[in-house]
């Protein structure tokens, strides 16, 4: 497989781990993938929830643990590929969260659930490498105008999501619905978005590397993305299966009993669709409200007096090991997992052959 070259950085694997929050994509996992030559990302999400004083002050421990993953996973790398961290744009505290990263050395911040309209400002500085999550043409053409416009900057890469991606998604419900016509859209999205990006590479005389994500699950389908166009591949729920990942063992049993009929798309309180196992949890949120608690202050717009349940709490209780009364993320073939092995071993099988 040929390299990722991300500006001056290079990933001998063009394979990056989605970031899964919470806590199931930090210091472990992501070390483990930039070992292999790939790029290991740690998600911001609640990152410190098991901090000593979190319940008292959220904001202070997530910044805390988010300095502590980076130095462990680079220290785990020992040097090979890269670490980055994905910063969902709707948290209450992105901001803060972006520039933390950067300046504690991420390779990369990769930033979805929103458009990240000033990420270019958040990382000034620093020789991080920003990438913002699309899922159209449209998207990427309003984030990489805006960029260009406001801070004569354009994207170091892009990830391209598509509908069979686990957690949040950047789809209608609607369009959902149909995820055969919805997935033969998607792939005329990337072509698109690769037409889209040119314009920028031309300007700023650089590449600008297309990842697809979403549903990827071997080399088969990798090769498949790479067919499209793009230069390499996120992969989430698949590394979700390995000694390495960072939630619970009871957590990874959740993914190896699943099947593709457990599978549920819920409204999360991000305000977005999400995909997740249909467990006790989802099936008593689907009944009606379940009652906020205590509120966390994760997400920038949320009321906690309205919200359909706390997201924090439910994915807390669920990477904890509580996989039936909290929320377990997933993405659309985890009915195909069914071992658990090594960072080292997935690495292998998802190359062989490419």
């Amino acid at each position: 497989m040929k390299e990722l070259r991300i500006g001056n950085k290079t990933a001998p694997l063009p394979i990056i781990q989605g970031g899964m929050g919470v806590g199931v994509s930090r210091s472990s996992l992501a070390g483990a993938v930039a070992a292999e030559g790939g790029i290991g990302v740690i998600s911001s999400a609640q990152i410190g929830y098991d901090e000593d004083g979190f319940e008292q002050n959220q904001a202070v421990c997530n910044l805390a643990a988010i300095r502590k993953h980076i130095a462990k996973a680079k220290e785990i790398s020992g040097g090979n590929g890269l670490i980055g961290v994905n910063v969902m744009t709707a948290l209450k505290h992105y901001r803060e969260h972006v520039r933390e990263s950067a300046a504690a050395g991420a390779d990369v911040v990769i930033c979805g659930a929103g458009l990240p309209v000033d990420l270019p400002e958040l990382t000034a500085g620093y020789d991080t490498k920003i990438a913002p999550i699309v899922s159209s043409a449209r998207a990427c053409n309003i984030i990489l105008k805006m960029w260009d416009h406001k801070y004569n900057k354009t994207a170091d890469f892009l990830v391209v999501e598509g509908p069979l991606a686990g957690g949040h998604l950047g789809f209608s419900l609607e369009e959902l619905q149909d995820l055969n016509e919805c997935v033969k859209n998607q792939e005329d999205e990337i072509k698109a978005i690769i037409a889209v990006k040119k314009q920028y590479e031309e300007k700023y005389d650089r590449q600008i590397p297309v990842i697809a994500a979403g549903g990827i699950y071997d080399h088969t389908d990798i090769e498949h993305a790479l067919s499209l166009g793009a230069d390499g591949v996120q992969i989430a729920s698949r590394f979700v299966a390995t000694y390495e990942c960072d939630a619970s063992d009871a957590y990874k049993q959740a993914y190896l009993n699943a099947k593709e009929a457990d599978i549920q798309i819920i409204k999360s309180p991000v305000g977005m669709p999400g995909r997740a196992l249909c467990n006790s949890f989802v099936k008593k949120s689907m009944e009606g409200r379940i009652p906020v608690s205590k509120c966390y202050k994760c997400l920038e717009k949320c009321n906690p007096s309205q919200i359909p349940y706390c997201i924090t709490q439910a994915l807390i209780d669920a990477v904890k090991g509580d996989v039936e009364n909290g929320l377990v993320f997933c993405g659309a073939n985890i009915g195909k997992i069914n071992r658990i092995i090594s960072v080292h071993e997935l690495i292998k099988e998802l190359t062989e052959n490419i």
